[in-house]
């Protein structure tokens, strides 16, 4: 099982991130595309990834809004496997915008 990381660690590794924010028992990040398929392109390409790394987001889809909630469940919050994982969403994104 992934060890989880103590809420310093949480903060430095969002503090590089784009956008993300949380502590221990989540790290989320809101973003706006400039329209819903392109939002729908961006979860398919998460979908992706999340499935390469066998590690998946909670993910809500709002028009074209979408907002990325990342936590090891089996750990019961946030591990590597999540700052990993919102590296690969944030670079997703980025190649959206």
């Amino acid at each position: 099982m992934a060890e989880l990381l103590d809420a310093d660690s949480v903060k430095n590794a969002v503090a590089v991130l784009d956008g993300w924010e949380g502590g221990p028992d989540a790290i989320v990040r809101t973003v706006g595309l400039q329209s819903f398929p392109v939002a729908i392109a961006v979860v398919d390409r998460v979908a992706v990834v999340a499935e390469e790394m066998n590690h998946h987001p909670d993910i809500d889809i709002r028009w074209r809004t979408l907002t990325f909630r990342c936590a090891t469940h089996s750990a019961g919050g946030v591990t590597t496997r999540d700052i990993a994982l919102a590296n690969r969403i944030d670079r997703i994104v980025a190649d959206a915008s």
